[in-house]
């Protein structure tokens, strides 16, 4: 719920950061001002060695960019020694395959080893959870995904209540790497029969380049996302967790009658994410409208992230352990003002305040 303070406007921090932020884009705007008029008044000799600089520097940057064709070829490469044992790694999960003892060897993982605290912890929530704790007969892990789901904050944060028992049923997430000419990747996420809908998989498909802009060579980058398409979810009737319906009363503004409409809009859901905004083929992106672009760069994040992270790590972030490096970073605040008064010393006092992104639950 909005506080006072909130709903009023009044919130001094908030438009203190956005003074900051103007203040800061306006001294960018001035400095590259000053520069274009510094550069236009040198004599032409000088001016022509500038172009035979930028000449060169194009150069570098498409040697850089097939540096970066040829790494992300090398990543699939590797990814093809990756599937066997993700292969592996999914039918130990879905009950395909019980391991030996030999394959179940780790030695760290004892209760003995915990701490007593924990414990005593366990010890209390085995027995609060006798009647919905996992029976001994179980097969594989269940409810493996959803668990890593909600141990990623990025994932978690846009997971419903009523996604939850449709993420039950998700058996598996697959990537596929494609090399140029269609640079990309795709995320095939598997799901056992259930009463949502009829898929057995549902795509994310990702494309990318890896070229530098001709308009803009000098901001390349390396590979970037530039377009992604999702799967058509056959919703079973009643079960689209994606939409709802709305009632809106609407008064007659002459004869002052009153009509009840109805309306169906989007639900928040995780599933969204197989509906990505589409944009025009070759659109700027000066052209695209802000909202889109920023709902585009985060589900782009999003993508990376489970093709990057969660699915080579899967199990680490069922048990916690892949969120445990984003905990030795603590977020801390302080005031700008002392980092001047302390010379040189501001560049180590900002430096260990350096915090890992967030990306798991604790």
């Amino acid at each position: 719920m909005a506080t006072e303070v909130e709903r009023s406007g009044d919130a001094p921090d908030d438009l203190e950061s956005l003074d900051d932020e103007e203040t800061r884009k306006t001294d960018e705007d001035n400095d590259l001002f000053s520069n274009q008029i510094r550069v236009a008044l040198l004599p032409p000799p000088v001016k022509r060695r500038i172009k035979a600089l930028k000449k060169l520097q194009l150069a570098t940057t498409q040697i850089e960019a097939e540096f970066f064709k040829e790494v992300h070829a090398l990543e699939c490469k590797y990814h093809q020694m990756y599937v066997p044992l993700y292969e592996k790694r999914n039918a130990i999960v879905n009950g395909g395959h019980e391991p030996t003892d030999e394959e179940a060897q780790w030695p760290s993982d004892l209760e003995d080893d915990l701490p007593e605290n924990v414990k005593e912890k366990i010890a209390a929530e085995r027995g609060k959870q006798k009647e919905t704790s996992v029976p001994e007969d179980a097969k594989g892990i269940p409810e493996f995904w959803l668990n890593v789901f909600k141990n990623v904050v990025l994932l978690a944060d846009m997971m419903q209540p009523y996604d939850v028992p449709i993420l039950k049923h998700l058996t598996d997430i697959k990537t596929i790497c494609r090399e140029e000419p269609n640079m990309g990747f795709t995320l095939k996420f598997h799901f056992s029969s259930n009463e949502y809908f009829t898929n057995e998989v549902l795509i994310k498909d990702y494309m990318m380049k890896c070229a530098p802009e001709e308009d803009d060579p000098f901001n390349f980058e390396g590979p970037e996302i530039y377009k992604c398409t999702g799967s058509n979810i056959n919703w079973n009737p009643g079960k689209d967790v994606t939409t709802k319906t709305v009632k809106k009363r609407q008064k007659h503004k002459s004869r002052g009658t009153v009509r009840t409409v109805t309306k169906t809009v989007q639900n928040d859901s995780f599933f969204n994410f197989f509906n990505p905004p589409s944009i025009p083929e070759n659109s700027k992106d000066e052209d695209v409208d802000e909202d889109i672009r920023n709902l585009l760069t985060t589900d782009f994040e999003i993508g990376h992230y489970i093709r990057e992270r969660i699915v080579p790590r899967a199990i680490l972030f069922f048990t916690g352990e892949g969120c445990e490096e984003d905990e030795d970073f603590e977020e801390e605040e302080y005031d700008e003002d002392d980092d001047e008064d302390e010379g040189c010393d501001s560049d180590v006092k900002e430096d260990s305040q350096t915090k890992k992104p967030d990306c798991c639950n604790h």
